[in-house]
């Protein structure tokens, strides 16, 4: 049974893969209060034609991959909202159908950018308890819970029609090996997975790199693997290490360069030259990166920034 590798074409034909950037924060500058522990998935109940809108102007900017705004839905995280599993599913399969339709209007003006993709958001456990742990991974649940929790999500964007899976900002290697034996119930769905890191050796729980890539190294529904959420300074040293450990694509998709404050909840400057991320770039492909995006506090000006720079 052969897994479904959109990715492989779009690598075949372009040196680079541009990914969209943040939604979160990209949402916040468009009015929306998201100190919620649903966080993006709010807005899925709120006011989804603005996620709709985002991601429009993302393949505006020159993305070719959006994310879908799951990372935070779960039918757990619902459940506190009042919603049953039913509502909850409703609205993990909105997040895929606001992404294709954003897709199919920007194709309907250009279809020459055709093939472009949209990626199921599965964040982590940690994103779900929602205190900063997908950056600890300091949460402990037997693999059959944790299966248990990822199982419905997954579901319900492989039925609504996800081209792969962004199995991202995973901290912990319990957490990836729960998902690697649950991505065998959808055996021609493929997945890329992206950690966060303690440091370019390590993930946040503190499992070598080695160990984490090893377990991600021979299986065929591992599409490409990397980082996202990360500091920008700790981007390269990072993909040296995944180049050195494994043949898969490797992706990347950082902050802004700014500094986040865990407890006020505010992003500061750190002081770099506001293009800084768009100067690493040749750095980064030099190290592997065939993936490229934004994260958190990232904007559809910095896809373009990043789309043409690879162009170029």
């Amino acid at each position: 049974m052969s897994v479904n590798n959109p990715i492989a074409p779009l690598l075949a034909d372009n040196r680079t893969l541009i990914l969209d950037g943040a939604l979160a924060t990209e949402l916040e500058a468009r009015g929306c209060d998201l100190t919620d522990p649903l966080w993006s998935a709010k807005v899925l109940i709120e006011n989804p034609q603005l996620i709709y809108h985002v991601h429009l102007d993302y393949f505006n900017a020159g993305a070719q991959c959006a994310i879908t705004a799951s990372y935070q839905a779960t039918p757990q995280g619902f459940l506190r909202r009042g919603l049953d599993e039913q509502q909850s599913l409703a609205l993990i399969a909105k997040s895929v159908q606001l992404a294709q339709q954003a897709r199919a209007d920007y194709l309907a003006t250009h279809p020459q950018a055709a093939p472009l993709l949209v990626a199921g958001s599965v964040g982590p456990y940690g994103a779900y308890l929602a205190d900063g742990s997908e950056y600890r991974g300091d949460y402990r649940l037997p693999q059959e819970e944790m299966i248990a929790f990822h199982r419905p999500r997954i579901a319900a964007l492989a039925a609504a029609g996800v081209d792969l899976l962004a199995c991202e900002t995973l901290p912990s290697f319990a957490e990836l090996q729960a998902l690697l034996a649950l991505l065998q119930q959808f055996p021609h769905l493929g997945a890329w997975f992206s950690f966060t890191l303690r440091d370019s050796q390590h993930l946040s729980d503190g499992t070598p790199l080695a160990e984490a890539i090893s377990a991600l190294q021979g299986n065929p529904q591992v599409l490409a693997i990397g980082i996202n959420c990360i500091a920008l300074e700790n981007v390269t040293p990072a993909l040296q290490q995944f180049a050195a450990l494994s043949d898969k694509p490797l992706l990347v998709y950082p902050n802004s360069g700014e500094h986040y404050d865990a407890v006020s909840k505010t992003w500061h400057p750190c002081g770099n030259d506001p293009h800084h991320l768009i100067n690493q770039i040749a750095d980064w492909q030099r190290s592997g990166a065939r993936l490229i995006g934004g994260c958190c506090r990232t904007t559809p000006a910095d896809i373009q920034a990043i789309a043409e720079r690879c162009k170029a």
